[in-house]
């Protein structure tokens, strides 16, 4: 399922997991995420569903081998009735469709109907800030879902789809918002998986072996530099164990809004995603922005058990360096939590990881930026674009 950042597609991928668990199917997910720091996969694993969580990159671009070693072991591991990827929002869905059809996973084996999904709220402003990206992802698509709909004048909603489906002529048009499972999400589902209820009896588990390795499809233009998103991600170990979720609300709220101020200096209409994700050791957190003029949304999430408390952050930002966001962010976690006098510290086995497409676009590495400095690599090397 494909979308621009702020899309939706972690909500309505959680719904469709549970849409499919209640009717007995076994559902994996790969999330593919921005950078090294995992924040929707942790929100998918506290739902219950069996992620592999691959980082570091754009799944399209830079990760065809990890996408593969991936989907090989949730199949033999956990060998599920289906499978679902989010891929990054400044992703090229075709792509990572066309690395699966390369699998040769078997003929038991059916590929659903290539889903983008389209913030209509934000419609107008994806298609002046992001526009050239925004329609490449939209022609891509088979089933086009526009998304957050309750947040759309009921007048307007003929208009949004007669335009989306000018966009792209070809594929299937459907209303839906993602957080709530009515009855346009009802359709939505019928529209994906259209045999759902005799998937079982017709689509056994699949075997997926790596003996035939597929030949690697030509190489396609970057997917991060297409988009021209800056993005910056970290993760923060915080040094007070007794933050309760009033305060951790607050203290999220507080630093987001320092956050959007000044992203809204390097770019006073942009589009993307600011999203912190602050786990107090019980419960977590959630604060998100996806367009200049939008008030913060948040959300509690339940901890894992034994959670240590962590803040974790992604900013990708539409038209600005990377480093200009890498700045905002620190500087903005430097000032909250002094204020607060709450002490906050990188883990020792970290990454800052930045992600754009001003800075360090050498060729090959299609817009992958990475700082290490002071901050130790994990035990393997990343993968990177090849």
């Amino acid at each position: 399922m494909g979308g621009f950042l702020g899309s939706g597609k972690t909500t309505t991928i959680i719904n469709m997991g549970k849409y499919l668990a209640e009717r007995g199917k076994k559902v994996a997910i790969i999330v593919n995420e921005i950078g090294e720091i995992g924040i929707d996969g942790d929100v998918i694993k506290r739902f219950g569903f069996d992620t592999k969580e691959i980082t570091s990159g754009c799944i399209c671009c830079s990760l065809k081998v990890g996408l593969r070693t991936t989907v090989t072991l949730l199949a033999k591991e956990y060998k599920p009735d289906i499978l679902m990827i989010e891929p990054t929002g400044i992703a090229f869905p075709h792509v990572i469709r066309d690395e699966i059809e390369l699998m040769n996973l078997g003929e038991q084996v059916r590929i659903a109907p290539l889903v983008t999904l389209i913030d209509g709220s934000r419609f107008k402003y994806l298609m002046k800030e992001v526009k050239d990206f925004a329609m490449r992802q939209i022609i891509d698509a088979e089933i086009l879902g526009i998304n957050k709909v309750d947040l759309i004048e009921p007048i307007r909603l003929p208009i949004l789809e007669a335009s989306v489906q000018q966009l792209n002529p070809n594929a299937r048009v459907v209303l839906l918002s993602g957080k709530d499972m009515d009855e346009k999400f009802e359709n939505f589902m019928r529209m994906v998986l259209p045999d759902l209820e005799g998937v079982s009896e017709r689509l056994p588990k699949a075997e997926v072996t790596e003996e035939a390795e597929p030949s690697a499809p030509q190489e396609t233009e970057s997917s991060i530099e297409a988009s021209k998103v800056g993005s910056y991600s970290a993760e923060f170990e915080v040094e007070d164990g007794n933050l309760s979720t009033d305060a951790a609300r607050e203290l999220t709220t507080e630093l987001i809004y320092t956050i959007k101020a000044k992203v809204l200096k390097l770019n006073p209409e942009f589009v993307g995603h600011i999203k912190l994700f602050l786990d107090n050791g019980s419960e977590t957190v959630k604060q998100s922005v996806t367009i200049y003029y939008e008030e913060p949304q948040g959300e509690i999430i339940k901890s894992k058990e034994g959670a240590v408390p962590t803040l974790k952050i992604l900013s990708a930002i539409s038209n600005v360096e990377n480093g200009a966001i890498k700045e905002a962010v620190s500087r903005s976690v430097e000032e909250v939590f002094e204020r607060r006098g709450i002490k906050v510290s990188k883990p020792k086995l970290n990454h800052d990881h930045e992600h754009g497409h001003h800075e360090n676009n050498k060729p090959g590495n299609h817009g992958h930026a990475q700082r290490f400095s002071d901050i130790k690599r994990k035990g393997k090397d990343e993968e990177t674009c090849e």
